[in-house]
């Protein structure tokens, strides 16, 4: 019986999972919470922010895009473009420029509560969602 045989490996895996579960719940506490008030900047109702397909929806009107684009959402590989689409009309509806709209799809867990507790102002036209 060799060494490595008498050692039980499953403390180094949890000794790893555990930081990562936290760092997930964090992080997505974070996000909503940021959301939360961006959604009330835009003058949307903030609890939409913890509904999984309705958050979606609702940041599609705040950006200014018609409803269908949740439809879109669901074509693998259009969904990418259409969420960059997205984030690109979410970030240009409270007045940042296309490096905000890269923040938002790469780390979007630190600029959507930049949107929601920053002094970003909501400037953006809902009337192009027709719902």
């Amino acid at each position: 019986m060799e060494f490595a045989d008498s050692i039980p490996f499953w403390p180094f895996i949890v000794a790893l999972i555990i930081p990562i579960l936290l760092f997930a719940m964090m992080t997505t506490v974070i996000e909503i919470v940021g959301a939360w008030f961006m959604f009330e900047k835009a003058g949307e109702p903030g609890w939409a922010a913890i509904i999984p397909v309705y958050n979606l929806l609702i940041g599609i009107k705040i950006a200014g895009k018609p409803w269908w684009y949740l439809l879109l959402m669901l074509i693998p590989v259009i969904n990418i473009i259409i969420l960059i689409i997205t984030l690109d009309g979410l970030s240009k509806s409270f007045g940042k420029g296309t490096g905000f709209t890269v923040g938002l799809f790469f780390l979007s867990w630190i600029f959507i509560p930049v949107l929601g507790f920053g002094n970003a102002v909501y400037r953006g036209d809902k009337s192009k969602f027709d719902a």
